[in-house]
């Protein structure tokens, strides 16, 4: 059964997508490495963002943690400053 998730997005990952949050389509069981993909054939400019971190419901997540449909997910780009 495929279900969406919604991720918000923030810095440069909200103005390579135009958008502050977007849902996504995945299957039962599927995981944060699953979740970068399907991210990175919608909007191919993200794939070119190095360290991109996902937070999971508050969290920093592994690409291996499984997503559930409830899940608050959030892309969370590197940040620069001085």
């Amino acid at each position: 059964m495929n279900s969406s998730v919604s991720v918000l997005l923030f810095g440069v990952t909200r103005d390579l997508t135009g958008q502050s949050k977007v849902s996504v389509p995945l299957s039962e069981e599927a995981r944060v490495a699953d979740l970068l993909s399907q991210l990175n054939q919608q909007y191919p400019a993200l794939a070119g963002i190095r360290s991109l971190l996902v937070a999971v419901n508050g969290e920093y997540a592994e690409t291996d943690q499984i997503l559930h449909i409830n899940d608050e997910i959030a892309l969370i780009p590197p940040v620069s400053g001085g």
